[in-house]
């Protein structure tokens, strides 16, 4: 049991390190400042430079730096997941394990945009990183969404995608591997130890939002409430399954259920609500929400500094930092104006 112990207040104790490192906003205050050709220099400055030399012979521009952040978050994944053991290394492994439903996105994106493999080994799924060998695969050998299914059918969420109706469209299969994710992650956070029904509590939370922006994003393409019902996932704190048929019916219906939730601040997010009207995006909810969970996040790795919760805090920052830069950099060459990029980002 002491080597245990040992080990969580080691692991945690580098995760908190590894954090103080990360960007702070004044820090992406300045990278939004700079022009594209002068980002590619100050991300490697900030911590990416192995990564960007790896990469400089093959790309340039926006190219380049994504796939070296997304070479960075992976090797990062995957070392401080390698100084986990025991109890502590099985729940990062519940949060990371997000990542490979993300890929499988990507993988199923591609094929049904008709993005060449040559593209997604470029950016997202950069080719260099043996992580992304099997899944670039998927790509190549697969013209439809059923050829990629078949192939992912060994792979722990194979069944659920092989069950959808091969006519569906991705937004099934893509609802379908996000129900996956939460449904075996709760499943494997049961006990009653602190960080365990903590992180089951954060996890519910984010079913929560989800299922919010779902909601939202219904209403706004006018889909039936039928549609946007079989849309939610089971298992949040504030939207019951008893009350998916309420929120499902209409804005009104979503707003009652939140207004009687404790912990949610919902006059900020009426605020947020109508800013998102104004300027007709879900992009302010979108980011709300998403402060609100690394608020909540940072705020339960205090409650226990020595278990795997200061670890998946440090995880979810890196991510944000990583999704950050990628905005930045994206939006810049694009040349969105900074006041955009600074709304989405500080």
């Amino acid at each position: 049991m002491s080597i245990l112990g040992n080990n969580t207040a080691y692991v945690a104790a580098r995760a908190k390190a590894r954090k103080a490192s990360l960007m702070d906003r004044t820090r992406l205050r300045q990278l939004i400042q700079q022009s594209p050709d002068q980002l590619t220099v100050a991300v490697a400055d900030s911590g990416y430079r192995t990564e960007i030399d790896l990469y400089a012979g093959h790309f340039t521009g926006g190219d380049l730096v994504e796939a070296a952040l997304t070479h960075n978050l992976q090797a990062e994944l995957s070392n401080i997941l390698g100084l986990c053991n025991g109890k502590v290394r099985d729940l990062v492994e519940i949060y990371t394990g997000r990542f490979r439903y993300h890929n499988a996105k990507v993988v199923l994106r591609a094929i049904v945009n008709e993005v060449g493999v040559k593209k997604v080994a470029h950016s997202i799924l950069p080719e260099e990183s043996e992580v992304n060998t099997p899944w670039l695969r998927i790509i190549e050998e697969s013209t439809t969404l059923r050829d990629a299914v078949e192939q992912m059918r060994r792979l722990p969420f194979g069944k659920a995608l092989l069950a959808i109706n091969e006519d569906e469209g991705l937004q099934v299969y893509e609802d379908a591997l996000d129900r996956h994710y939460f449904k075996h992650s709760m499943s494997m956070l049961q006990g009653g130890s602190p960080d365990v029904r903590i992180l089951r509590n954060h996890l519910a939370g984010e079913i929560d939002h989800h299922n919010i922006i779902n909601i939202l994003e219904g209403h706004a393409f006018g889909l039936s409430s039928e549609e946007i019902t079989n849309a939610l996932i089971s298992g949040g704190r504030m939207i019951k399954e008893r009350s998916f048929a309420q929120v499902a019916s209409n804005r009104d219906g979503l707003l009652d259920v939140l207004r009687q939730s404790n912990n949610f601040n919902f006059d900020g997010f009426q605020e947020t609500i109508t800013s998102s009207d104004e300027e007709r995006t879900l992009d302010p909810i979108i980011t709300w929400l998403r402060e609100r969970e690394l608020k909540q996040m940072e705020r339960m790795s205090y409650l226990h500094p020595i278990s795997a919760l200061p670890v998946i805090h440090y995880v979810s920052t890196k991510v944000q930092e990583i999704e950050d830069l990628r905005f930045i950099v994206r939006g810049r060459m694009a040349g969105l104006a900074t006041e955009v990029l600074e709304a989405h980002v500080l």
